[in-house]
């Protein structure tokens, strides 16, 4: 069965870094475009970033541009998402997400929380 889940969330400090995993199973994770939503309290769910199946083309909303990087490893199943310069409207429930055969997967999310 198809599973996304995600890891590395926590708190940190305005400025700081936090690394984001997702380890996904289920399906062929080298065939897959990946994406990093993320879903602030009383807003709605934003994609972040999103990477192609063999990681050569990458995207990215503007307001993490130059901080936020998105990577893969086919090998080990896994998308990253490695978050720099972090602010507090960068606070956030981050979700790892790809569509396999048009229908969407989501994993549960990871809390991550920017505060002084």
């Amino acid at each position: 069965q198809v599973q996304l889940a995600e890891s590395g969330g926590g708190l940190v400090q305005p400025g700081g870094s936090l690394s984001l995993s997702c380890v996904a199973s289920g399906f062929t994770f080298s065939s897959n475009t990946m994406r990093w939503y993320r879903q602030a309290p009383g807003k709605e769910r934003e994609l972040v970033a999103s990477i192609t199946s063999t990681g050569g083309v990458t995207h990215y909303e503007d307001s993490v541009k130059g901080r936020f990087t998105i990577s893969r490893d086919n090998a080990k199943k896994t998308v990253y998402l490695q978050m720099n310069s972090l602010k507090p409207e960068d606070t956030a429930v981050y979700f790892c997400y790809t569509a396999i055969l048009g229908i969407p997967r989501w994993g549960q999310g990871t809390q991550v929380t920017v505060s002084s």
